[in-house]
């Protein structure tokens, strides 16, 4: 009997820390280039099943004016030569800032046929230099306000193909939950179905690449959307 007990104990044990190890999988453990570069901070404020709603506070970004384009892929392209040209001293600083991660994509898109999508690349700032961010004329510098997302981690590349099957993935998954609302209320307050794509490796890791889909949305109350 006491052999039956702690196998039976042992086998409790085991299935618990199985289903800790893909709790803490799925709800914020940081993506390995966090351990190398700085990364945007975020809080998880609840994990559901194939997303996790995060509680963003008020940070630094810089932002490209808006980008009209047929391709998610080519936008981002060109919207993150603007930044890096930025982050290697082209600001009225001429200072050079160190990258961070991710580099996030925020896309405004257009359903059927060859239509133009609108997108905005943004760069978080480093922490330390949100004091005194480097101005330029040819981006936007700004804090933005807090903001909710909820997000969906996409395993491999993200392509023209398939930001926006992840992008119904996504919103599929909250279906019917408050935070559908909120992100649905936002929509109603003028900004159609946009939704962001976060891309955390540089173009030349090819291994274990970190992407991710989300909806931003102020608070539940309200759902007025932010960036």
């Amino acid at each position: 009997m006491a052999v039956i007990l702690r196998n039976l104990k042992l086998s409790l044990l085991l299935l618990l820390s199985l289903f800790l190890a893909s709790w803490a999988s799925s709800s914020g453990k940081v993506p390995p280039i966090c351990h190398r570069v700085e990364c945007t901070p975020y809080d998880v404020i609840y994990v559901g099943d194939g997303y996790e709603i995060r509680h963003y506070n008020s940070n630094v970004w810089v932002s490209t004016p808006f980008i009209k384009d047929t391709s998610f892929v080519e936008a981002t392209r060109t919207g993150f030569g603007w930044i890096f040209d930025y982050v290697q001293g082209k600001n009225d600083y001429k200072q050079k800032i160190e990258m961070t991660a991710p580099i996030v994509t925020e896309v405004a898109p257009c359903y059927g046929g060859l239509c133009v999508s609108i997108f905005e690349v943004n760069f978080y700032m480093p922490k330390k230099n949100h004091a005194n961010p480097p101005p330029t004329s040819d981006l936007v510098v700004g804090r933005s306000k807090p903001v909710y997302a909820a997000a969906r981690k996409v395993s491999g590349y993200v392509r023209d193909f398939n930001i926006g099957e992840e992008a119904a993935a996504l919103k599929a998954s909250i279906a019917g939950t408050e935070w559908l609302y909120a992100i649905e209320k936002s929509n109603r307050s003028g900004y159609g179905s946009v939704y962001c794509v976060a891309q955390y490796n540089n173009p030349f890791e090819y291994e274990s690449k970190v992407n991710e889909v989300y909806f931003l949305f102020d608070d539940l109350e309200n759902g007025s959307h932010s960036i």
